[in-house]
């Protein structure tokens, strides 16, 4: 796909477990990468992570950001019997919730186990299909008979993931169970990492924030925001591609996996921005697809367009099939897009630039 390196830098991220609220150990993942190269790596108080290249303190600062977080479950509940029911980490998906192997991460390690399915002999359905299950009815069996079994390896609010890592379907297309946004941190470390490469050519400071907790409200980016406020920002997150059966293009629009990021248009995404984005993206016969929002982005571009006086952005996507489940799946190939995008929107920003709708 990329370099060896570069190829074990994206499994590891992807991999590392980042539960919304629990995204320490995949933080430690991107700053070690990013700081091979980065002038300078900090977190804030609460785990999310920048690294900076700095040019001049007189010259504009632009923002690169994406997200660390999964959506994932959490240990809710404990029965006598050792049974460990859960709730949701952001928006799970609790239809799909069941047979699948799941991963418990507390203090003493990683337990495996499964969340429970009635064998359809048992159902009062025999044909199948039976009722969408709440979260409160899905439960975890981790081989053990008691509460007191349990509670040796496992407490209440250990997060949980599910045990999908990296595959590969083919050269170009990948699958992966937290492409949403771990692929956002690859892509926007990538960036920094060309932009570093082209020193000579860079003539605006550079900050990369992978923020947490994205997947609950974009608190981490809000915080981020505030604190540097930049002079513009490029958002990048997944988005949905719609190009698989049974969904409605009139509705929600038309995006193809393997035809190049997005760039959308309206709410947060300052006209300014996007124009330079899609004047970059011709010059340099970037392939790109359009998307619009009417009221929320549904991104951190949410929480930081909006600090202080405001912050220009525009929002460039990677498109995924099966957003928030255990096979999320995208093309390689628009993921290097993307980081081309981002690299060459960058290198085109000014010195003094500023945008403004008049």
């Amino acid at each position: 796909m990329f370099d060896s390196k570069t190829d074990s830098f994206l499994e590891e991220l992807l991999i590392t477990p980042s539960p919304t609220g629990y995204e320490t150990e995949g933080q430690k993942v991107w700053t070690r990468y990013v700081g091979g190269f980065a002038d300078k790596v900090e977190t804030d108080a609460y785990g999310s992570a920048i690294a900076r290249l700095d040019t001049n303190a007189d010259v504009m600062t632009v923002m690169l950001e994406a997200h660390c977080d999964e959506i994932g479950m959490v240990v809710q509940h404990i029965t006598d019997e050792g049974f460990i029911y859960l709730n949701k980490l952001g928006g799970s998906d609790s239809t799909i919730a069941r047979a699948k192997r799941v991963f418990i991460h507390s203090k003493k390690g990683r337990t495996l186990g499964v969340t429970g399915n009635t064998a359809i002999h048992l159902q009062d359905n025999k044909n199948g299909g039976g009722k969408e299950p709440a979260w409160k009815e899905i439960y975890v069996d981790i081989g053990v008979s008691s509460r007191e079994d349990a509670l040796k390896l496992v407490q209440i609010g250990d997060p949980v993931t599910y045990c999908e890592d990296l595959n590969k379907l083919n050269e170009e297309m990948i699958t992966a169970r937290a492409l949403d946004n771990r692929i956002g941190g690859f892509v926007i470390a990538k960036a920094l990492q060309q932009l570093k490469k082209n020193r000579k050519d860079l003539k605006v400071n550079v900050i990369a924030l992978n923020s947490i907790q994205e997947e609950v409200g974009g608190f981490g980016a809000r915080m981020m925001s505030f604190r540097h406020m930049p002079d513009a920002a490029l958002v990048t997150d997944v988005t949905h591609a719609t190009d698989t059966p049974g969904i409605d293009q009139r509705e929600h629009g038309q995006v193809k996996l393997g035809k190049g990021p997005t760039v959308q248009h309206g709410g947060a995404n300052h006209p300014k921005v996007v124009e330079l984005v899609e004047r970059v993206a011709g010059e340099k016969e970037i392939a790109i697809q359009h998307e619009t929002t009417s009221i929320r982005t549904g991104t951190d571009t949410d929480s930081i367009f909006f600090q202080k006086t405001g912050i220009p952005c525009a929002l460039l996507s990677v498109p995924i099939r099966y957003m928030h489940s255990p096979v999320e799946t995208a093309s390689i190939n628009d993921v290097k897009k993307l980081i081309e995008l981002m690299t060459q929107t960058v290198l085109a920003l000014e010195p003094d630039q500023a945008f403004t709708v008049h």
